[in-house]
């Protein structure tokens, strides 16, 4: 048999789970570092030298520093985390809410102003001016009436 037959055999079954299993708690430990670290920068409750104390904890003595924090600030690790991925989401609504809200109704406005024109309700000047407090975003413009009169 070759040597790449005898690692088979030289390598129980036993010592491949307790490899995986050390592997995977490794990877597990950095996952963890990590989020402890993205945690400290993102918590505004923290002073500049608390930021940097805890930096230095887990950085000097990593294994330590990582479990000492997770035991001390780890309760509300999840409640910072929750309350960061609330806001950015009230974030995004408001920015979707306006960009929507801000386009169409300028764009119904004007062409309401357009078809007012179109049928002879208003003169051309009126629709200039009527666009340009549209285009402005000083509200919606008002509309006169038949003859020219407001309603």
């Amino acid at each position: 048999m070759s040597a790449q037959t005898y690692l088979a055999y030289d390598y129980p079954l036993l010592g491949a789970f307790w490899t995986m299993l050390i592997l995977f708690l490794w990877i597990m430990w950095f996952i963890l570092l990590f989020r402890i670290v993205a945690d400290i920068f993102h918590d505004d409750g923290l002073s500049g030298w608390g930021k940097t104390g805890w930096l230095v904890f887990c950085v000097v003595l990593p294994f330590l520093g990582v479990f000492v924090y997770v035991i001390a600030r780890g309760k509300n690790m999840g409640r910072r985390e929750t309350n960061r991925a609330r806001a950015q989401q009230e974030e995004f609504n408001a920015y979707i809410r306006k960009t929507a809200a801000g386009g169409s109704g300028s764009v119904d406005e004007l062409a309401r102003l357009s078809e007012i024109r179109d049928r002879g309700a208003i003169t051309d000047d009126e629709f200039r001016r009527a666009k340009e407090l549209v285009l402005s975003g000083h509200g919606p413009a008002e509309r006169p009436g038949p003859g020219g009169s407001d309603r």
